[in-house]
C-alpha cells in the first residue's frame, strides 16, 4: 500500500481531506418556520414598543430573541426544560449584575468569572446545556453595560422573565415545531448520505481507476465517516425522542425501523466496496445495474422520510425487481445484493423481521436516573486531562481583560469583545480557529448588508419594521453554518443598535462591532495557542489504540457470528464500535493537521497510514459476513486466524511483536486482513506510535 498523503481531498469528496476546515454551508438546514417564529417573539414586542414607547420593552423583545437562540429542536419536555432554565436564569442574572454594576470591578469581576466559568462548563451535559450556556454569557456582558438601581434591577428581571415565557409560549405552545421533524430529518439525512455512498462508489467501479488504493481510501473516508456520524447523529435524536414519552409510539417504531435498515445497508455497502475494489471488470459489470438503481432508490426513501410522506410502493418493488441480480451472478454479490434489496424493503414497507429493531438495542433502552446524567459528566472532567475543564478555565482568564475593557470604556458597543472572545474559543485549537474565521468573515460580510440597509432607513418606525424580515433571514439561516448564520444575523443587530441608541450612525456601529469581533477572535486564537493548550499529535495515539482495540473486537465478533457462536447482533454492535473509533480517530488527525505545531509529523502520517489499513479491514471482515459460505474452511482454522488477528492488533497497540502467523495457503480471506495487520504494525513501530 503506497503511503496515505497528509492532504488529499476533492471537491467532489471534501471529507476525505482531514487537513480541510468544515466550513461550506448545508442548505437543506434553512428553516422558515423557525424564521417566522423567532420573527413573531422578537419583532412584535419591537412593534409594540413603537407604540408604546416603555424602553422595558426592548429588554422584553432581547429576552424573546435570545429565548429563541436556546431552542435547538427535538422533544418537548427537554426543550420546555432548557427554556425555562434559561428564562430563569437570565432574568436573575440580568437583574442581579445590572445592580451589582455598580460596585464597581473588584465585586463584579470575580462574580462574573465564576459565572462565566459555570456557562462555558455545562457543555459537558451536551449541546441543549451548552447552547444555554453560551446565551447566558450574552445575556451577562449586556447586562453589565449599565448600572441599575435595585427597583430597575427588578423591573427588567421580570420583563425579562415576560419575553423568555412569551418565546417559550410560542415555541411549545402555540408554535411549536413539529417534535419528530428533527428526527425524521436526521434519519432522512443518513439515507442521503447512503444515496451519495451509492453513487460515488458507482463512479468508482465504472472508472479507470482500476485498484489504486489511495483512490478508494479517499472514498471510505469521506464517505463512511459521514455516514456513521449521520447514524449516530439520527440514533441520539430517536433515542431521546422515545425516551421523552411513555411508550414507542408507532411513528417513532418507524423512525427505529428505517434507521437499523439503513445501518444493515451502510455495513452492505462497505463489503461491496471492498468486493468492487478487488473485482475483475466483469465483476464489476455484473454490479453496475445494482449501483446504478440504488442511488436513486435511496433518495425517494430520503425524501419520504423527510416530507413525512408515503412511498408509491409500487415503483418501489419495480425498481427491486430490476436490479435483483440473476442466478449466474457471482454468489458473493448475489448475497451483498439480496441483503442490500431486503433493507431497501424495509425502509419503504417498514415492516422485516420482528427483532430487525430489537437487534439494534435502539427500543426499550430507558434512560439513566437523572442523577448519574449529571454526576458522570461532571466527575469524568473534573481532571485536568479534561479538554472541557482546560477550555472552561481558558475562557475565564481570558474574559477578565475583556471585562475590564468594558469597565475601562463604557458605551453600547465593547461587550461584543467580551462576547466574541468568550463564544469563539472551543476546547481544541483547531475549532477555536474554524470559529473565528467563521465570526469574522460573517460580521464583515453581515455588517455591510446592515449598515446600508440602515443607512436608507429614514425613522424608528422603519427601522422597527425591518426587525421582522431580518429575523426571518437570520434565524431561517440557523442550520446552515455558523458562518452563514453570523451574517444573517448581523444585520439585525446593526439595525436593532440603530434603533436603541439612535446617536451612533449604522456606519459606527458596524465598524465598532467588526473592530471588537477581530480583536475577540484574535484573542480567542492566540490564547488557544498560550494557555493550557492539548496538542491533538499526542491524542491521537490514544484514539488510534481504542481504534485497534474495536477492530479487534469486530474481528473476533464476525468469526464468532460465522461459527453461529456469539450472540444475536454482537457483530453489528462490534461494526459500530469500530466505525464510531475510526471516526474519533480522523477527528483527532483533522484536528492535528489544522495545528500550527506540526510537532510528530512522521507519527501523524503513519496513523493515517493506520486509519486507512482499518478501514479496508473493516472492509474486508463485512465481505466475510455476507460470505455465502466459509469458502471451505473449517471451524479450526476460522478461530486460529480469530486468535492471532485479536491478538495481533492488541499488541500493535502496545507496541509488542506480533505472534505467528498462521497458515494461509487454506484461508485467502483471512490472510488478506493478516497482510493488512501486519502492514499497519510495521508502519506504527518505525513511528514509534504504538505502546
Amino acid at each position: 500500500m503506497k503511503p496515505v498523503p497528509i492532504r488529499r481531498g476533492t471537491l467532489r469528496n471534501p471529507g476525505a481531506d482531514l487537513a480541510r476546515l468544515p466550513v461550506a454551508p448545508d442548505l437543506t438546514g434553512i428553516s422558515v418556520v423557525e424564521g417566522l417564529r423567532a420573527a413573531v417573539a422578537f419583532a412584535a414586542i419591537i412593534l409594540v414598543n413603537e407604540w408604546l414607547a416603555w424602553p422595558p420593552l426592548l429588554i422584553m423583545a432581547l429576552a424573546a430573541n435570545l429565548t429563541c437562540f436556546c431552542d435547538i429542536g427535538g422533544p418537548i419536555r427537554p426543550r420546555l426544560r432548557a427554556l425555562a432554565a434559561f428564562t430563569f436564569l437570565g432574568g436573575v442574572a440580568w437583574g442581579a449584575f445590572g445592580v451589582l454594576q455598580a460596585s464597581g470591578p473588584a465585586l463584579v469581576l470575580p462574580a462574573s468569572c465564576a459565572v462565566i466559568f459555570c456557562c462555558t462548563f455545562v457543555r459537558v451535559w451536551g449541546v441543549p446545556a451548552q447552547t444555554v450556556g453560551n446565551v447566558l454569557v450574552v445575556v451577562l456582558c449586556l447586562a453589565l453595560d449599565r448600572a441599575l438601581t435595585p427597583a430597575e434591577g427588578a423591573v427588567l428581571a421580570a420583563v425579562f422573565w415576560a419575553g423568555g415565557l412569551w418565546a417559550t409560549f410560542l415555541a411549545i405552545v402555540v408554535w411549536r415545531l413539529h417534535p419528530y421533524r428533527p428526527a425524521h430529518a436526521a434519519i432522512a439525512a443518513v439515507w442521503a448520505g447512503l444515496a451519495r455512498l451509492a453513487r460515488d462508489l458507482r463512479r468508482l467501479s465504472g472508472g479507470s481507476h482500476g485498484a489504486d488504493p489511495a483512490v478508494w481510501d479517499q472514498h471510505a473516508r469521506a464517505h463512511r465517516r459521514a455516514v456513521r456520524d449521520a447514524i449516530e447523529a439520527a440514533r441520539t435524536l430517536v433515542l431521546d425522542l422515545a425516551r421523552s414519552r411513555a411508550r414507542l409510539s408507532e411513528r417513532n417504531a418507524r423512525a427505529l425501523i428505517r434507521l437499523e435498515a439503513a445501518e444493515q445497508l451502510f455495513g452492505v455497502t462497505i463489503a461491496l466496496s471492498d468486493y468492487l475494489e478487488r473485482a475483475t471488470p466483469e465483476r464489476r459489470a455484473e454490479a453496475a445495474r445494482l449501483l446504478r438503481l440504488l442511488p436513486p432508490l435511496m433518495r425517494l426513501i430520503a425524501r419520504s422520510i423527510r416530507q413525512d410522506r408515503p412511498l408509491d410502493l409500487a415503483r418501489i418493488e419495480r425498481g427491486l425487481r430490476l436490479v435483483r441480480p440473476g442466478p449466474e451472478t457471482d454468489p458473493a454479490l448475489q448475497r451483498m445484493a439480496e441483503r442490500a434489496l431486503d433493507r431497501l424493503r424495509i425502509a419503504a414497507k417498514l415492516s422485516g423481521p420482528e427483532d430487525l429493531a430489537g437487534r439494534s438495542g435502539l427500543a426499550g433502552v430507558p434512560a439513566p436516573p437523572w442523577r448519574d446524567r449529571l454526576v458522570q459528566p461532571l466527575r469524568a472532567n473534573l481532571t485536568w486531562s479534561s479538554a472541557n475543564l482546560r477550555h472552561a478555565l481558558r475562557a475565564t482568564v481570558v474574559a477578565v481583560p475583556a471585562l475590564l475593557v468594558t469597565f475601562w470604556w463604557p458605551g453600547p458597543f465593547t461587550h461584543w469583545l467580551t462576547i466574541t472572545v468568550v463564544l469563539t474559543m472551543q476546547p481544541f485549537y483547531a475549532a477555536t480557529w474554524q470559529r473565528a474565521l467563521e465570526r469574522i468573515g460573517g460580521t464583515v460580510l453581515g455588517g455591510l448588508i446592515g449598515a446600508v440597509l440602515a443607512y436608507f432607513a429614514t425613522s424608528p418606525p422603519v427601522l422597527a419594521g425591518m426587525m421582522v424580515p431580518l429575523s426571518v433571514i437570520g434565524f431561517a439561516a440557523r442550520g446552515v453554518s455558523y458562518g452563514t448564520f453570523i451574517a444573517c444575523l448581523t444585520p439585525l443587530v446593526v439595525v436593532l443598535v440603530e434603533l436603541v441608541e439612535p446617536g451612533h450612525s449604522s456606519w459606527e456601529i458596524v465598524g465598532m462591532r467588526g473592530l471588537f469581533t477581530v480583536l475577540g477572535g484574535a484573542v480567542a486564537v492566540l490564547s488557544g495557542l498560550v494557555l493550557w493548550p492539548l496538542w491533538e499529535p499526542e491524542r491521537v495515539r490514544t484514539e488510534l489504540r481504542a481504534a485497534l482495540l474495536a477492530h479487534a473486537r469486530y474481528a473476533e465478533a464476525v468469526v464468532a457470528e460465522r461459527l453461529g457462536e456469539g450472540p444475536a447482533g454482537a457483530a453489528e454492535a462490534a461494526a459500530r464500535a469500530a466505525g464510531l473509533a475510526t471516526n474519533n480517530l480522523e477527528a483527532s488527525l483533522s484536528r492535528a493537521l489544522q495545528e500550527p505545531r506540526r510537532r510528530g509529523r512522521s507519527r501523524i502520517e503513519a496513523a493515517m497510514v493506520a486509519d486507512a489499513t482499518l478501514r479496508r479491514m473493516a472492509g474486508r471482515l463485512s465481505v466475510l459476513r455476507h460470505d455465502p459460505e466459509p469458502r471451505g474452511l473449517d471451524p479450526a482454522v476460522w478461530r486460529a486466524w480469530r486468535d492471532w488477528v485479536t491478538a495481533a492488533l492488541a499488541r500493535a497497540a502496545r507496541g509488542e511483536a506480533l505472534p505467528r502467523k498462521p497458515d494461509a495457503a487454506e484461508a485467502e480471506p483471512l490472510a488478506r486482513i493478516g497482510a493488512q495487520v501486519e502492514l499497519l504494525a510495521g508502519s506504527l513501530r518505525r513511528a514509534g506510535m504504538a505502546g
